[in-house]
């Protein structure tokens, strides 16, 4: 079994190029299309799990990793849409997973 392919997300990057600028303009246009349909039928299905909750008391894993997905979705193009990386990602939604790293104090 093979590791999975892990990167940090958020690193600086010195070299960046010109073109690569101006095809984020289109890019950013696609990405905030799809980011706001998803952002809106999240927000459905997080009003329909608070409703979930209230009256039968657990969550629905259908809808919670549906808000799951949009949230992985915004945070794997943050660096692309903040200019970090020329690192260029789907427009689509595509499986990815974020992990948080904490620090053990000692």
């Amino acid at each position: 079994m093979t590791e999975p392919d892990s990167q940090q997300l958020f690193l600086f990057e010195h070299d960046a190029t010109r073109l690569e600028l101006l095809v984020r303009i289109v890019y950013w246009i696609a990405i905030g299309i799809i980011a706001w349909v998803y952002g809106i039928l999240a927000l459905i299905a997080l009003v329909i799990q608070w409703f979930h909750i209230l009256i039968l008391g657990r969550r629905n894993q259908s809808l919670s990793d549906f808000a799951r997905g949009y949230l992985e979705y915004t945070v794997h193009r943050l660096p692309y849409v903040y200019i970090m990386t020329d690192r260029r990602p789907a427009i689509m939604p595509d499986p990815v997973k974020i992990f948080e790293q904490t620090q053990k104090e000692n």
